[in-house]
C-alpha cells in the first residue's frame, strides 16, 4: 500500500521513489510504473528503474529501453543498455546499437582519462616572431647609429 501511494506522489511530481519502492516494483513485476519512472524520474530513479527492467526482463520494455539509450546520464544510458542485452540478446537491431553505444561511451571515457592525465602538464608555447617585426627592430637598431 505504501509503495501504491508512492507511485501516486511521484506520479503527481511531489516526491521520487525510493530504491525500496523500485525493488518492490521490480518484485512484483509492475513494469508499468517501471517505465513510467525511467522516462519521468531523476537520473538515480532511472538508472535504477533500468537497471530493475533488466532483471524483469520484459519485451514490452525495449522501446523506452531505447529511448533510454540517448540519456545525458551516461550511467542511465549504460543501465538501459545492459538491460537491453539481457531482455533480447538475439536481435540484430539491438546488437548494433548495443555495439555503438558502448564505442561512444568508451571514447568519451577515454577522453576524459586523457584530460585528466594532462591536466597538471605545462606546455610550451612557441612564439613565432613576425619577419615585419624582426626588419622593423633592424630598422630602428640602424637608426640609431650616427650616419657618415
Amino acid at each position: 500500500m505504501y509503495y501504491q501511494i508512492a507511485y501516486i506522489l511521484f506520479k503527481l511530481k511531489l516526491i521520487q521513489p525510493s530504491e525500496n519502492a523500485i525493488s518492490f516494483w521490480m518484485q512484483n513485476n509492475h513494469v508499468k510504473k517501471l517505465e513510467y519512472a525511467l522516462k519521468f524520474g531523476n537520473y538515480k530513479t532511472r538508472q535504477l528503474a533500468a537497471e530493475a527492467l533488466e532483471f524483469a526482463g520484459k519485451p514490452s520494455s525495449i522501446p523506452v529501453l531505447l529511448d533510454a539509450i540517448s540519456d545525458k546520464v551516461q550511467n542511465v544510458s549504460i543501465a538501459a543498455l545492459n538491460a537491453l542485452e539481457r531482455i533480447d540478446p538475439e536481435d540484430e537491431i539491438i546488437k548494433t546499437v548495443i555495439k555503438k553505444r558502448f564505442h561512444w561511451v568508451t571514447q568519451i571515457r577515454e577522453a576524459s582519462k586523457k584530460r585528466e592525465a594532462n591536466k597538471g602538464k605545462k606546455h610550451k608555447i612557441y612564439k613565432w616572431e613576425r619577419a615585419s617585426k624582426k626588419s622593423f627592430e633592424r630598422v630602428k637598431e640602424q637608426l640609431k647609429r650616427p650616419m657618415r
